[in-house]
């Protein structure tokens, strides 16, 4: 099992399992409300560089479930904000705290300030990569349909961080991937040739209706995402088409769910009636962020 949650290719699919598994068990203890303080007199660092209100709040919350402690270090409040090495501030954290997540644009921040830190390091979101958002995903998709085997996935909108977690996730634990995106805005392509050679079995379209054809799963995101505001009006242009609305769900399985990582643009990426209707589960797997970062941590910082 690997020191550090970064990327998911870096961890086997058992050990993705078994943190679903730990997930479900955590989320019954807190609906019943049992104490489940895994994480007693221990404390996690949380460095954030991009703004939040879902990865914040779930990470903190959750480290007081398992009766540890959570630290917000804002960009402006570090010595790393104000161009430290990041060798130096990992060094040191490592010797303040149980484990640190940080939530960056760079990857190679994360990888790096993992590289020199001696206690675990989970990756909260870069421009990459948002493995806990797919982890909460696939949670919640696991609660509705009994597991993700012989499931088919479909990811509608831009190849960023959310949509190479995706194919990472697929190319793990094997399920079939329908990734649509409009033209010249594909995901990574190192991303897609590493899950080639996994074996991963992924289609690549532009083409959003034949990507929804009889999935059981549809997925999407913002069209531009934060760092790409000066985007917008390209983008609203390019990504015209690409939208979860009742005709592409209509295109689906009967009984499909539709997931959005939020937080949402209305009407644009995602209907208002697609997000209100009988077929979105998008605050179950909000919720999920929640149990099954409880799980890593509780993993990576308790060993158990």
């Amino acid at each position: 099992m690997n020191k550090d949650f970064l990327c998911l290719t870096d961890w086997a699919r058992a050990d993705l399992d078994a943190l679903f598994a730990l997930a479900r068990d955590l989320k019954a203890r807190h609906k019943r409300g049992e104490p489940h303080r895994l994480l007693a007199g221990k404390t996690l660092g949380m460095i954030f560089e991009k703004s939040s209100t879902r990865t914040r709040v779930s990470f903190e919350a959750g480290m007081v479930h398992l009766g540890g402690h959570a630290l917000f270090l804002a960009p402006g409040n570090t010595q790393m904000g104000r161009g430290e090495p990041i060798k130096d501030t990992a060094r040191c954290l490592a010797r303040y705290v149980d484990g640190v997540m940080i939530r960056t644009f760079s990857q190679q921040i994360v990888e790096e300030f993992a590289s020199y830190c001696d206690v675990p390091v989970i990756n909260g979101l870069t421009d990459s990569y948002h493995p806990c958002q797919v982890m909460a995903d696939l949670l919640t998709v696991i609660e509705h349909k009994g597991g993700y085997e012989g499931l088919c996935f479909c990811w509608i909108g831009d190849g960023n961080n959310m949509a190479n977690s995706w194919i990472n996730a697929a190319a793990v634990l094997g399920f079939e991937l329908h990734v649509a995106t409009p033209q010249g805005y594909e995901p990574d392509a190192g991303v897609r040739e590493r899950a080639a050679r996994m074996g991963a079995r992924v289609l690549y379209t532009n083409d959003i209706m034949a990507a929804a054809r009889g999935a059981d799963v549809l997925n999407t995101d913002v069209w531009a995402s934060m760092g790409q505001e000066a985007e917008q009006q390209a983008r609203e242009k390019a990504f015209q088409g690409f939208q979860i609305n009742m005709d592409v769900v209509r295109a689906a399985a009967p009984e499909c769910i539709v997931m959005h990582c939020l937080p949402a643009h209305r009407d644009e990426e995602i209907t208002d009636e697609v997000m209100e209707s009988s077929h979105s589960v998008i605050y179950d797997e909000a919720e999920n962020r929640l149990h099954v970062q409880k799980a890593i941590m509780a993993t990576l910082m308790g060993g158990k």
